[in-house]
């Protein structure tokens, strides 16, 4: 295993952190407990030293699964976070309610890293507001937990502004991938966090999965690479080769995602990637944007629709199908959509068309996209 410095901590962080987001499930939507322990076990086994979990991963069920795991000496391996449920905070007191709570299920006297969860600008302001940052160095100070982070979801300048408001965060917490460069904190995020001393933790790497399979124009890219590597491995090492990133958490749900993830974590480094690969990298980012077909931005000026139809919704569901190879899922999801939000319930008024600033012929689109989106499964 690869290790990374945790900002000036002295703490030695593994490249590959262990994500217990989407865990091994069984048929009836439980977690496998016995897969899930055997992955973690295996995992901690090879040098994974960080482990990440929150309160509402498989519904609640994640942080008790993950405090059984890490009993018998497998606690003492690894720095374990998890994260407030920020959305649910109504008062102050409910930041003592959360994390002791939590405490209790993960079986610990200390969570080494406890994260505000997915703050944008309202929660942010909400949980500040409540002087979230007093109670968290108090309960650094009981030794509840060692230090307190927070995972992030919202636009740069919010991402800029949690950074201004405290200098005391033990990290940040971002989606990141060669996807979202420009999406959400960005690498202008990554690189301002660094600039600060903060370490930043990656989560998404792959996009919700998004980029475990390219499509055809895609893959003849990655195939003619001087160094051939799949798909997930060229996510990864291109977020390791950059020397801001601290360590990449992957949400794993087979044995085989680890053992792979571990072998690509032994490969990494920062400047691991040549030249000519990061240009490879550059080049499948701007093929799977030319199947980005509907040029809609979902600004929604087009909304609200007479009929009810969701058609920002609609054109993202359809461009990520093509671009992401995963029009089965997009079919899925429209067929559970609600009747009269459905590309089946526009009525061609075109009352949307002149508020669109691409100027999409939305009325012919929707057709198409319904008879897309019925095909079987």
């Amino acid at each position: 295993m690869k290790y990374r410095p945790f900002g000036d901590t002295g703490f030695q962080v593994s490249a590959l952190g262990f994500g217990c987001m989407r865990l091994p499930v069984t048929k009836e939507k439980k977690i496998d407990e016995e897969e899930a322990t055997q992955m973690i076990h295996h995992a901690i086994g090879r040098g994974v030293n960080y482990v990440d979990t929150a309160y509402p991963y498989h519904r609640g069920e994640s942080e008790l699964v993950v405090g059984r795991a890490l009993q018998g000496g497998y606690r003492e391996k690894v720095k374990l976070a998890t994260k407030m449920p920020t959305w649910a905070v109504e008062e102050a007191s409910d930041f003592d309610k959360f994390l002791n709570e939590q405490l209790e299920k993960l079986q610990v006297d200390q969570i080494d890293y406890y994260l505000l969860h997915t703050l944008d600008r309202d929660k942010w302001v909400k949980v500040r507001d409540l002087d979230v940052l007093d109670w968290g160095e108090k309960a650094v100070k009981d030794g509840r937990i060692g230090a307190l982070a927070f995972s992030f979801h919202d636009k740069y300048e919010t991402f800029e502004q949690i950074l201004s408001d405290w200098d005391g965060w033990a990290f940040a917490q971002i989606q990141y991938n060669f996807m979202d460069i420009q999406h959400q904190a960005g690498t202008r995020g990554l690189k301002l966090a660094a600039s600060k001393g903060i370490p930043v933790v990656i989560m998404e790497p792959l996009l919700g999965g998004r980029l475990v399979s390219a499509p055809p124009s895609v893959q003849d890219i990655w195939a003619a690479a001087p160094v051939q590597r799949s798909p997930v491995e060229w996510a990864l090492q291109w977020l390791w080769n950059q020397p801001e990133v601290t360590t990449v958490l992957s949400g794993m749900s087979a044995m085989q995602h680890v053992k792979d993830n571990l072998d690509y974590a032994d490969r990494s480094g920062v400047g691991s990637l040549s030249e000519v690969e990061m240009e490879l990298v550059d080049r499948a980012r701007e093929a799977y944007k030319a199947l980005h077909e509907v040029p809609c931005t979902r600004c929604g000026y087009c909304q609200p629709c007479p009929q009810g139809v969701k058609i920002p919704q609609l054109f993202q569901m359809y461009n990520t199908g093509n671009m992401y190879n995963m029009m089965d899922r997009q079919r899925r999801r429209y067929q559970k959509m609600e009747q009269g939000t459905r590309a089946e319930d526009c009525v061609q008024c075109k009352e949307c068309e002149p508020k669109c600033p691409q100027k999409i012929e939305i009325s012919e689109w929707m057709p198409r996209l319904h008879e897309e989106f019925s095909k079987e499964v």
